[in-house]
């Protein structure tokens, strides 16, 4: 079964503000191939990131020069989010979606380049990785300080060889923090159990994510591996207290958040002419998504 795109088939550039940053994405929803499209996962997931750096784990002087890898990173968004913070980020895909991955870092890096010594924007790259090929997964370099991949299960025959990826690319000390929309209830059971058996898992509260972009059914994880007692405390107990200290002492000023949970209701409200735009561009993937769902079910006689 092919997986819903949001886009408009006339869609090929998006652009997204990112961490003060507007960046734009070109994209080819007409593709036969689901990474050359931009998912809600990503944005969900840089928005995330966008919410928790003032201070803590994500915050740029503890990022700065963390060795990412993304798995399965499409158009590059959740990559530049990293990177944005400071991180060499290693984005990788199937050789298909390269050119059009190679494209938006091409895109978006010069004007990067040129911030500001004060700001924090670290490397990104482009790199071919088959989830379990060996040779690719050894030319990118592990283990890495974080793993990061957004929307990349969608069907049972690939967690396995996502699971295979992961390890192989990990080090004792690895996170690991994936972000996805569930769409089939049977994959989604079967991924949590097998993410179980093999990390400490962490599934972060809508709460704590941004208060525009979010939705029931995207989740985000983070994780670490679980044979190793040191990365467990690492990666689950300090990220979950980060994040908590984070979300209780963020300032009210404009750019910061609600952290009483009601961000999924105003996900769902309509929107107000006294609304930000991006906002509404939001509100507009997810009624997309709801309708391309609707359609698949429709049968036409």
């Amino acid at each position: 079964m092919e997986t819903d795109r949001l886009n408009s088939p006339s869609t090929f550039t998006m652009t997204m503000e990112v961490l003060g940053h507007e960046l734009r994405f070109y994209q080819d929803p007409n593709s036969k191939h689901l990474g050359t499209t931009v998912w809600d996962a990503s944005l969900v997931f840089v928005k995330f990131l966008e919410r928790n750096c003032r201070k803590g784990k994500f915050s740029p002087s503890k990022l700065k020069g963390k060795r990412v890898v993304e798995l399965g990173a499409g158009c590059g968004l959740a990559g530049f989010g990293m990177a944005l913070l400071g991180c060499d980020v290693v984005a990788t895909d199937q050789k298909e979606v390269l050119p059009i991955l190679s494209r938006n870092i091409e895109r978006n890096t010069p004007s990067l380049a040129q911030m500001n010594p004060s700001d924090s924007f670290g490397s990104i790259r482009a790199a071919e990785l088959d989830w379990g090929n060996e040779d690719h997964i050894k030319a990118v370099g592990p283990p890495f300080d974080f793993i990061i991949g957004t929307d990349v299960v969608y069907a049972e025959h690939l967690l396995e060889p996502l699971l295979k990826t992961i390890h192989a690319l990990s080090g004792p000390k690895t996170t690991i923090m994936l972000g996805y929309e569930i769409r089939s209830t049977n994959v989604h059971e079967q991924m949590l159990e097998m993410w179980k058996k093999n990390f400490e898992v962490k599934t972060v509260s809508k709460s704590k994510m941004d208060s525009q972009y979010q939705h029931p059914s995207i989740q985000l994880y983070i994780m670490g591996m679980k044979s190793a007692a040191e990365n467990a405390e690492n990666t689950q107990d300090n990220v979950d207290q980060e994040i908590d200290r984070v979300c209780s002492s963020q300032e009210n000023d404009e750019k910061d958040v609600s952290c009483d949970g009601t961000g999924i209701q105003k996900v769902e409200e309509p929107v107000s002419e006294r609304e930000d735009q991006k906002l509404g561009d939001w509100e507009a993937r997810r009624i997309g998504s709801m309708a391309a769902r609707l359609l698949q079910d429709v049968k036409i006689t």
